[in-house]
């Protein structure tokens, strides 16, 4: 019964993420921003770029490489897209211009996808070229399965100019497997996420033991044939079958990376990195953190209580 119940609340706290009307209400409503936003800080590196490098500096000084993503998908106008594409262009520069380890993340969504294709390609080219310059990779994240085809079609397009650019494939969609095949053949890092997004039954198959097999699959095969790859899970028991499958294949430290998203089970990360394994800490910003906090909750539908917790205690001075 209680397994029932927190399946139900993740499903219920995914349909919430993609709710448009109620992030837009949260949005508009100050006092309710404010105080849901408690909620989400444990997840987020702030609402500005300022805010994120900081704690970006921070985990460089403790040997975490990070990558840093400014929030936001379904723009819906062509300046809202191209707004982005600058804040995209910025975090390129402050990366540079602070020497920080770190990479860039985003979702083509947020710079136009939902507009045209062409809007997006271009607005990505732009990023991709001022990341090539100063050898910064640019990953590009998984979204909904209604755009996975215009996702991967625009990352085989941009891969062939800009080696410096990652995609992300979701282990639990079925089309997966045949997506798997075509992109091992591309240069570019795969990063191997569960997903999170709610789909139709019959597309996806649930969190369990057959996902974290498939997941575990994909790294296998990731690993044994030398394909640079984030593995990205939280997982402690997926994490330790990945050491098993390093070992086994004597793979380079710069063929894999763990990560973890910041504020989610970071002891783990911690304890791979002291342990001399590449690990990376994912940072989020801006103020579109509705969608990001409520996948983090549906994850782990039990840390609503812990939201709850942060949300009723004062603000430290």
């Amino acid at each position: 019964m209680e397994q029932e119940l927190l399946l139900m609340g993740a499903n219920a706290l995914r349909k919430a993420a993609v709710n448009e009307e109620a992030k837009d209400f949260i949005l508009s409503n100050e006092a309710l921003f404010k105080t849901i936003k408690k909620a989400a800080n444990r997840y987020i590196g702030g609402e500005t770029l300022e805010e994120t490098i900081l704690k970006v500096k921070h985990q460089n000084k403790n040997k975490f490489k990070c990558s840093i993503e400014f929030m936001g998908e379904n723009t819906l106008t062509e300046k809202e897209a191209n707004d982005a594409t600058s804040e995209f262009i910025r975090i390129v520069h402050e990366i540079k211009n602070q020497n920080l380890n770190s990479t860039v993340s985003l979702d083509l969504s947020h710079i136009g996808l939902a507009i045209s294709n062409d809007l997006c390609l271009n607005n990505l080219i732009s990023i991709c070229k001022e990341a090539s310059k100063n050898n910064i990779e640019v990953i590009i994240s998984a979204e909904g399965i209604d755009r996975t085809d215009a996702v991967l079609n625009t990352y085989k397009t941009i891969s062939k100019t800009y080696k410096n650019t990652s995609i992300t494939l979701q282990a639990y969609l079925h089309r997966t497997k045949d997506d798997f095949k075509d992109l091992i053949q591309e240069e570019g890092r795969i990063r191997m996420v569960k997903g999170a997004f709610e789909t139709p039954a019959h597309l996806s198959i649930p969190r369990g033991k057959e996902l974290d097999e498939r997941y575990l699959y994909f790294v296998d095969q990731l690993l044994s044939q030398n394909h640079k790859c984030s593995i990205a899970t939280h997982h402690s028991k997926i994490q330790q079958e990945v050491l098993k499958l390093i070992q086994k294949y004597k793979i380079s430290k710069d063929i894999y990376e763990f990560e973890s998203l910041f504020g989610i089970q970071t002891e783990q990360l911690t304890l791979l990195k002291e342990q001399g394994y590449p690990t990376k800490l994912y940072f989020v910003y801006g103020k579109e953190w509705y969608l990001y906090l409520c996948n983090r909750i549906a994850e782990y539908p039990m840390n609503l209580f812990r939201a709850l917790n942060d949300i009723v205690e004062p603000i430290s001075e």
